[in-house]
């Protein structure tokens, strides 16, 4: 008997049919003799409507009760499947987060978890009654409050309870069939991928691909919980994702992704001198605006600096304010914001034994005539910044060049 975890997202429980197929597929596994929990999300756009009713109430709102309100979504979905598990014979009950409970910090909105105490859920499962939690949502403890996870925690809720409950597996579906060589929307010859590395996963997920929550996959990572994603409306293996020693045939590269949420600012003619890059990117990180992408020159003068970075679009007006209210101190001589980018990267941990993924990359960007406009890398990722107007031909140029289309 095995012990597995099941998540299931908002298209998959987006109503009472659906959360029905969802209990068949439940009561398929305990019939084989399994152990279940069952992560569930709220129901498609319920969670955009109860976000957008708090917003209309107060325009500054108290983020504890924006946590009470938006998690109840999943509430409604837990009980919903229990309540027909329940009719189809299944010994099942529903589970909040505080219940648990799913301890987490005071990050209201954003909050992330500390502790799970399985005990008692694990005793049940242990006695054939499924565990039907409500995922997203935890407990601080010190002040009694509910808490969410952010966008997505529902994925993260499915890993950390696998990683309590020592689960043999945690499977994670979605109304995709598993993780592609890259965007089959884009690229008519991507391939699903049997297996893939946590380390690949977690560079495909934070440079664009949505199949997986960027952290839910590095707690599956830490605590080696075997992932699958799999599609709920279609009967065939998904995509399992392991430790790096479970794939026999690494290849060099995995996959092409992209990112839409960019956006590149360029500083010009800044004062080369100790401290200009802190005194630059520290008033953008104290205003919570991430940059990605950096790129530094240095004039023939030796006196000046052009600096190059990305945000994500959203933070982009934001960004420019900031640096504009501190253009004196910074002493840059032009500011320019552009939106009409994207970043693009290919990702494999077969590039940490293989030379020339790189050069490869640039040479079949540049036979299309796509310039780069930035350049980053990491150990088992090249990610580049082009034009948007050329996203369709770079990824699917890529794909080819590295031998990732399905035969």
């Amino acid at each position: 008997m095995a012990c597995i975890v099941m998540k299931f997202g908002g298209t998959s429980v987006a109503d009472i049919e659906r959360i029905r197929h969802v209990a068949t597929r439940v009561k398929r596994e305990v019939d084989a003799g399994h152990s279940v929990a069952v992560v569930v999300s709220a129901m498609a756009g319920a969670t955009n409507q109860l976000v957008e009713n708090v917003r209309s109430a107060a325009r500054l709102y108290d983020l504890r009760e924006y946590d009470a309100i938006v998690s109840s979504g999943e509430n409604v979905t837990a009980g919903l499947l229990s309540v027909i598990l329940q009719d189809m014979g299944v010994a099942a009950r529903s589970w909040q987060g505080w219940q648990i409970p799913i301890v987490t910090d005071e990050a209201h909105g954003s909050a992330r978890i500390l502790e799970i105490r399985s005990e008692e859920l694990r005793h049940r499962l242990e006695n054939g009654e499924v565990a039907v939690v409500a995922g997203f949502q935890g407990l601080e403890p010190n002040r009694n409050r509910i808490t969410t996870l952010g966008r997505g925690g529902s994925d993260t809720s499915a890993v950390a309870l696998a990683a309590a409950l020592k689960a043999d597996r945690c499977d994670i579906y979605t109304d995709v069939d598993g993780v592609y060589t890259s965007d089959p929307r884009i690229v008519k010859g991507a391939r699903k991928l049997d297996r893939v590395t946590y380390e690949e996963m977690l560079e495909m997920a934070s440079q664009g691909a949505k199949v997986l929550q960027t952290r839910s996959v590095e707690m599956a990572m830490k605590h080696h919980v075997p992932v699958q994603v799999r599609s709920t409306f279609e009967e065939r293996p998904g995509t399992l994702v392991v430790d790096e020693e479970e794939i026999v045939e690494k290849a060099v590269v995995s996959g092409v992704t992209y990112s839409r949420d960019e956006a590149k600012i360029t500083l010009r003619n800044v004062p080369d001198r100790p401290g200009v890059a802190a005194s630059i990117f520290g008033p953008l990180a104290d205003s919570a605006i991430n940059v990605d992408m950096i790129v530094q020159n240095i004039s023939p003068d030796t006196k000046t600096t052009d600096m190059t970075f990305t945000v994500s679009r959203s933070d982009l007006d934001r960004a420019v304010g900031v640096l504009e209210s501190r253009r004196d101190e910074l002493g840059y001589a032009d500011l320019s914001a552009e939106e009409d980018v994207v970043k693009v990267s290919v990702i494999g941990v077969g590039m940490r034994s293989h030379a020339g993924v790189a050069q490869q990359m640039f040479q079949a960007l540049a036979s299309r005539g796509i310039n780069i406009q930035v350049i980053t890398t990491s150990e088992i990722k090249v990610s580049v910044l082009i034009e948007e107007a050329f996203l369709e031909l770079a990824l699917r140029s890529l794909h080819t060049a590295y031998g990732l289309d399905a035969t």
